[in-house]
């Protein structure tokens, strides 16, 4: 927890802290911390409004379905979130042949050491393009 956010709900700091405020900028505060309270209370209210809704569409589908003898796993595990799908490899943007062997890389992640050696002797990437 930030500094400022443990002065400010523990009594004995946040009184402490204040204690400089006159006490029209204490009011000044009072009327911004009931704003900020306000507006927090209306937005769990829409929040909590806004799943009750989904609750009762849930009920409701799940009673249609019950009508007409239907469950989830006829539905075909819709309600499960498959999982992601791997993506391709990356094609091969380099390469270098070191004792007959071909060494390729992405451009990716950690340069190959051979890459790296040749770097050294003063080639450059574009040398290693496919």
């Amino acid at each position: 927890m930030s500094d400022f956010l443990e002065i400010l709900t523990h009594g004995r700091r946040f009184k402490a802290a204040v204690k400089e405020l006159s006490l029209n900028d204490l009011k000044e505060l009072s009327v911004k911390l009931e704003k900020i309270i306000e507006e927090k209370s209306s937005q769990e209210a829409a929040e909590q409004e806004a799943m009750a809704e989904r609750n009762a569409k849930i009920e409701e589908i799940r009673k249609q379905m019950e009508a007409i003898g239907l469950s989830v796993d006829d539905i075909g595990g819709a309600a499960v979130k498959a999982a992601p799908k791997k993506r391709a490899p990356r094609p091969a943007k380099y390469q270098i042949e070191v004792d007959g062997e071909m060494v390729q890389w992405t451009g990716q992640g950690r340069m190959p050491t051979v890459f790296k050696n040749e770097l050294e002797k003063g080639r450059t990437m574009e040398d290693f393009l496919i």
